[in-house]
């Protein structure tokens, strides 16, 4: 077992983190089937991040993204199509649907658990292609309100809030906890399952290869997507090292998947899967670490860069953007998930309803 990294937890403020086993289900009103598990929403940006699930047999409305918005699949089986193409979404699948894209049908073939992020609004349909809702992160902290539910802080000032209530709802653990959710990430990919996704917007994350990021021997990379435009990069990592002191420039989320993850200022039994962070830009760790042997895989969205070194105050060692991830994936034939597909008009919003 590794060296439990701050021995004298002592947290003041409120927790860059949340479990959300130990939210409820909080029903979206106007979507019969689906409920949220929410973790943040930013009044700033508008960007929300949850995980939602469909009852099996339930379908979210045709709906348009206001902004993109990027998914993995948890647990379950959905459809997803697009005019006359249709996807079967398994545990383990990771999609990327862009801003204004227009999503005709998601579909759930069983009950279906999906981490989400949304970089704006969704504009829910009707039948006839009207307007019939709107859902964005000022829905999403009027329902945490609601339950007396804390959400993760969106900047480090935040951060050093008092800790409020706790909330003392029941709450109901992932599918995944019921299990080894690092499997669906790192298990053999079944040729039959990845041959289902037909859209160049989903990837089986079990067909994507490990990378070894270059002096930290340790950790694993699978590189999904990687915008020139935005910065941001999305990951998969197994992280079995150590990783040296660092800042996160731009902010960055993670689900832990599997194993436990110990972090500043944590507790010393670190953190389990289920626990979704955010590190608001600025977030500084002096050490980031498994604290236990078995393989810790986590989720990661980093929305700009990372910048190593060897100790506060000391000179910079290293910093990681979007350059290198996207360096490795070409330099090791990595086929990444497309921000856009211009070409493919089934995907604007304005493509009409067939009648």
């Amino acid at each position: 077992m590794s060296e439990v990294p701050n021995p004298e937890y002592n947290p003041s403020g409120v927790a860059d983190c949340i479990d959300t086993n130990k939210l409820p289900w909080m029903p979206l009103p106007n979507v019969p089937g689906m409920s949220i598990k929410p973790a943040r929403a930013s009044g700033e940006s508008g960007i929300f991040s949850l995980i939602f699930k469909l009852e099996a047999g339930s379908s979210l409305p045709a709906s348009v993204y206001l902004g993109s918005m990027d998914m993995l699949i948890l647990s379950g089986k959905a459809e997803y199509t697009q005019e006359d193409v249709t996807s079967i979404l398994n545990p383990g699948t990771w999609g990327f649907v862009s801003a204004n894209s227009r999503v005709n049908s998601f579909h759930a073939i069983e009950e279906t658990e999906v981490l989400a992020n949304f970089y704006s609004g969704v504009a829910f349909l009707n039948d006839d292609g009207s307007l019939s809702s709107l859902f964005t992160a000022l829905d999403v902290l009027q329902m945490a309100k609601d339950s007396k539910i804390t959400l993760v802080p969106n900047s480090l000032s935040a951060c050093m809030d008092l800790d409020p209530e706790a909330y003392n709802g029941n709450g109901e653990p992932l599918a995944i906890t019921a299990g080894n959710a690092g499997k669906l990430v790192n298990d053999v990919a079944d040729a039959s399952i990845t041959n289902e996704l037909t859209h160049p917007h989903f990837v089986d994350t079990k067909a994507v290869p490990w990378l070894v990021l270059p002096g930290m021997e340790d950790v694993g990379l699978k590189i999904l997507r990687v915008s020139e435009e935005t910065g941001y990069v999305s990951l998969i990592v197994r992280h079995n090292g150590v990783a040296d002191p660092h800042t996160h420039i731009g902010a960055s989320d993670f689900l832990v998947l599997q194993g436990r993850l110990g972090v500043r200022n944590g507790p010393p039994e670190g953190y389990g899967p289920g626990i979704w962070f955010y590190e608001p830009a600025g977030a500084r760790h002096n050490a980031t670490q498994r604290v236990t042997d078995e393989d810790l895989i986590y989720t990661a969205n980093l929305y700009g860069p990372v910048m190593f070194d060897s100790g506060p105050g000391t000179q910079i060692e290293s910093l990681l953007s979007w350059v290198e991830y996207k360096g490795m994936a070409e330099a090791n034939g990595i086929k990444l998930v497309p921000s856009t597909k211009p070409e493919d008009s089934s995907l604007l919003a304005w493509a009409p309803l067939k009648s």
